[in-house]
Formats: C-alpha cells, sequence, structure tokens
C-alpha cells in the first residue's frame, strides 16, 4: 500500500479522537503505517503518545491571546496561553479554555501563573513569617512544621493561577492546573500559561 501524497485531514482527526495524541503525531503515524489507520492506532499505543503524561514538557510554540473585560469595562485581562500546533489553537476547546482562564484572573487577580514563578526571596520571606506564627502558638516543633507549609500552600492557592481553585467550581475541588490538564487530554497536546496581566481602572499599574 503507497503511502497518500496528501493525507487526508479526516483520517487525521479519526485517528486523533481514537488515541488523544496530538495532530503532528497523528500525521507521522499515518505515513509510517502508510495511511493503515488500525496499524496507526496500534504504533502511537506502543510510543506512549497517547498518555498525558507523554505531553510534558513537549514544546508549545503555538496558542493565542485571549482577552476579557469585565462589566462595565472597569477591569481587563491579556493572557497568553500556549500548545503545540495552530490547529489545536483554532479549536474551540482551546479557546473557551483560553476565555475561561482570562475570566479566572479578572476575578481573583494572581500575581503568577505558577509556584516556579514566584520569586525565591518572596517564598523565603513567607516561610519565615508562617514559622514565626507558628511558633508563637507552642506547639510541637513537627506541628509547626505542618503549620507553616499549610500557610505556605495557601499562599500559593491565592496568588499563583494554577493553584487557585477554578471559579466556575462551586465545590472548590477543580483547580484551574486540573482543567488544563482536562483540555490537554482531550486535544492531545501539551498546554500552558505563559504570561497574563491584569487591568483594573485605578489601579497602580505595579498593584
Amino acid at each position: 500500500m503507497s503511502t497518500p501524497a496528501v493525507l487526508d485531514n479526516k483520517l487525521v482527526l479519526d485517528l486523533r479522537n481514537k488515541t488523544g495524541a496530538g495532530f503532528l503525531d497523528c500525521q507521522k503515524a499515518l505515513k509510517e503505517t502508510a495511511g493503515d489507520l488500525n496499524q496507526a492506532v496500534e504504533l502511537i499505543r506502543k510510543k506512549g503518545l497517547a498518555s498525558a503524561a507523554a505531553r510534558v514538557g513537549r514544546t508549545t510554540k503555538d496558542g493565542l491571546v485571549a482577552n476579557y473585560i469585565h462589566h462595565g469595562g472597569k477591569i481587563g485581562v491579556l493572557l497568553e496561553i500556549n500548545c503545540e500546533t495552530d490547529f489545536v489553537a483554532k479549536t474551540q476547546e482551546f479557546q473557551d479554555l483560553a476565555k475561561e482562564l482570562a475570566m479566572q484572573v479578572a476575578a481573583t487577580s494572581p500575581k503568577w501563573a505558577r509556584k516556579e514563578d514566584v520569586p525565591e526571596a518572596i517564598v523565603n520571606k513567607e516561610k519565615e513569617i508562617y514559622a514565626s506564627q507558628a511558633q508563637a502558638t507552642g506547639k510541637p516543633q513537627q506541628a509547626i512544621e505542618k503549620m507553616a507549609e499549610g500557610k505556605l500552600s495557601k499562599f500559593f492557592t491565592e496568588v499563583c493561577l494554577l493553584e487557585q481553585n477554578s471559579v466556575r467550581d462551586t465545590s472548590g475541588k477543580t483547580k484551574v492546573k486540573d482543567l488544563i490538564a482536562q483540555v490537554s487530554a482531550k486535544v492531545g497536546e501539551n498546554l500552558s500559561v505563559r504570561r497574563f496581566v491584569r487591568y483594573q481602572v485605578g489601579e497602580d499599574l505595579d498593584g
């Protein structure tokens, strides 16, 4: 069986739906198997491309900038979220996620995207404060350490977008990073929030 010069997009989409692998991975698998869908499915599974874990760390060079203006025009957000391909950037799932994250930023005003983005000096300062507060309780050292860790974790949920609870889930069980992981699994690509900026009328630029 000869490999078609141009792969049928429907065939590529069928393979994506069956495996959850990225668009480019599906194209490559179909070319390697001369367009045989069943063999391509097997090839992708053997390579582990259907696994969400396999997508972590893959380069995200595409994506889009989402915007959200709060009712009345008092708050505005610009947020860049990245994916691997232009194909995924144009999907409704990806665009809906981008809009939801921009709305999250408008509602909760996080300062950083993820824990790793928080400057070390700030983390250390917070640790000192929480340790001092915990020691003032007079409890055993082990309990003091747990109290301090708990407060630091709470700090991250307040200032880091990915650690926040989704404002859409009133149960408080879904974090923003869980929403991103869910969409990542659905579109078959690694997704990452690169940056965002939130403006509020009358607020200092460094606020």
